[in-house]
């Protein structure tokens, strides 16, 4: 197996294996927020949160800019918290420029944790920039099959199962806020 391939995979299974859940199950409060009729605005978040990941991922690996771990594992159920709550709350923010540049900044924290997974992996390799690039290609693919599960079930769901589009926001959601509460509780411990 090549260099290539080797960190291609290793970027897939950090994104969709179940340790990893803090990603999708961001991704997933991120989207359900949305109705299938608004793809294209999801489609935008999206871009924004690969944008900010792979950007701090970049950053990371090349230790540009390093943030501590611990600050990490609570600002990662933080972004979680704040996307699930504020699909509950009925102010949604009419700006999606607004929305956008929060998502961006979000995906800027969750990239520094792919970096930190990406460095306890590297070890002593001369040539990062292959297997950086690699690993990000790899968490975009797992991103997408994220998210084409999601938006296969969401169609069933909504469409065929005729489950208010309202229902499905408040039950993914709450699963998401309810989640993240116990891991913000769970990492603060070591900043209270």
């Amino acid at each position: 197996m090549s260099l290539f391939e080797t960190y291609l995979r290793l970027g897939f299974h950090h994104f969709v294996n179940i340790y990893s859940y803090c990603h999708i199950l961001f991704i997933l409060a991120l989207c359900a927020g949305y109705s299938l009729k608004q793809i294209n605005k999801v489609l935008v978040l999206i871009l924004a949160f690969t944008v900010g990941h792979s950007i701090t991922l970049a950053l990371g690996v090349f230790r540009i800019l390093t943030i501590p771990k611990d600050l990490i594992s609570f600002l990662i159920p933080a972004t979680i918290f704040i996307i699930a709550l504020a699909n509950v709350i009925p102010l949604k923010a009419k700006n999606n420029r607004f929305i956008y540049i929060i998502t961006l900044l979000f995906g800027l924290i969750h990239g520094f944790a792919f970096s930190n997974y990406l460095k306890a992996h590297l070890g002593s390799e001369s040539n990062i920039a292959t297997p950086l690039f690699a690993f990000n290609i790899g968490l975009e693919i797992g991103q997408l099959v994220v998210l084409t599960a999601y938006f296969l079930i969401l169609f069933l769901t909504v469409q065929v199962f005729k489950v208010k589009h309202d229902f499905w926001r408040i039950f993914i959601s709450g699963i998401a806020f309810g989640i993240s509460l116990l891991l913000l509780l769970q990492t603060g411990r070591s900043f209270f």
